[in-house]
């Protein structure tokens, strides 16, 4: 009876190892499809200023306790604006996560680029952008851009263009890479799970959290304001 009982269980760990195995070899094949697909999408700052986008996609990041943004997030702003301010677009989408009254990525990013000498009006806020696959499912259905210039650091623009490719877009990222970042090995290994849930979502497209009337990107940026501006 133990001898049996012993062979059930080493039969099932067998099983489970193998399917352990085909399911890490399958998700390190999509991360290399996935980085595939999108290298030549990744362009220096200079190369993006020709492109003329619909906009500036600034994908947003965590805000810190006092109010302020973390660097990656203070990185990607000030990338979002160095890239305004070569002309690679006239307008710049706010995209990350304010769906409580107490954590608020947009305002912030919206606050910091006025600081930075951008006209609010040529700055949209999306609001709802709660996660990669929502941000770029939004540019496209809400604010009805064609060609955008998504920017993030290095690590995950393969997952943001490729998505944007299975959306239609016609996209390209620049880095937002100014200075070294803590935890850069979880991060990475975090991704690798983050592009395989992605490239499913992005095949299957489900609807977004929230979605709403259109207001296309080639407006006043003011309309997407949800308190006085200063």
């Amino acid at each position: 009876m133990k001898k049996q009982r012993r062979k059930k269980w080493k039969k099932w760990g067998i099983v489970l190892l193998g399917t352990g195995c085909v399911g890490l070899c399958l998700l390190m094949s999509i991360n290399v499809f996935v980085k595939q697909q999108t290298k030549s999408r990744v362009l220096t700052a200079e190369e993006a200023a020709a492109l003329d986008a619909d906009c500036i996609l600034v994908l947003g990041c965590g805000v810190r306790p006092d109010g302020t943004p973390s660097n990656m997030l203070e990185d990607r702003i000030l990338t979002g604006v160095e890239l305004y301010e070569k002309g690679t677009s006239n307008k710049i989408l706010m995209s990350g996560d304010h769906g409580r009254e107490d954590y608020d990525e947009v305002n912030l990013m919206k606050d910091f680029a006025i600081d930075k000498g951008i006209c609010s009006q040529d700055i949209f806020m999306d609001h709802a952008g709660f996660s990669t696959y929502e941000s770029v499912y939004r540019v496209k259905e809400i604010f009805q851009a064609k060609k955008v210039v998504i920017v993030s650091q290095t690590y995950h623009l393969p997952r943001a263009l490729y998505i944007a490719k299975r959306m239609g877009l016609d996209a390209y990222g620049v880095s937002a890479d100014k200075r070294p970042y803590r935890k850069k090995i979880y991060r990475e290994l975090r991704e690798i799970t983050a592009r395989g849930k992605d490239f499913f979502m992005a095949w299957i497209q489900p609807k977004p959290s929230y979605l709403g009337e259109a207001i296309p990107v080639n407006g006043n940026g003011d309309v997407t304001n949800d308190r006085e501006k200063q």
